[in-house]
């Protein structure tokens, strides 16, 4: 088991590893709209996802690993009326490659973020 750290994303707020990789599979942890600084972004959700899917890119690459590699995704959204938006800018980092994906609804996220990914990837 190879615990994965990068200072091109923002570090763990909390007691665990930017990602995880194990038997030829890296599983990340979820990415907020942090800045590699720690800084969250502005309360928007197009500025947020693509922060987030900045951070998840880099934590993947990290790894040895990059978004035509990811098997599944988990969304989580603060609200539900934000899916469309989000499908689209997650489509312009993902392509023609379409991993499996849930989406989810929370009440609430960490930072009071908008948008939370975390994925599972072949390394």
């Amino acid at each position: 088991m190879q615990f994965v750290h990068t200072t091109q994303a923002p570090q763990a707020i909390g007691p665990y590893s930017q990602a995880v990789v194990h038997n030829g599979l890296v599983y990340t942890s979820g990415q907020i709209a942090l800045t590699p600084q720690g800084e969250m972004v502005e309360n928007d959700l197009e500025a947020q996802t693509h922060q987030v899917l900045k951070n998840l890119g880099e934590v993947l690459k990290a790894a040895g690993s990059d978004y035509d590699k990811v098997l599944k995704t988990t969304i989580f959204l603060a609200d539900m009326e934000s899916f469309a938006q989000v499908n689209t800018i997650y489509a312009s980092y993902f392509g023609a490659h379409k991993p499996a994906r849930s989406t989810v609804a929370v009440k609430t996220l960490p930072k009071n973020a908008l948008v939370e990914i975390d994925a599972i990837a072949v390394v």
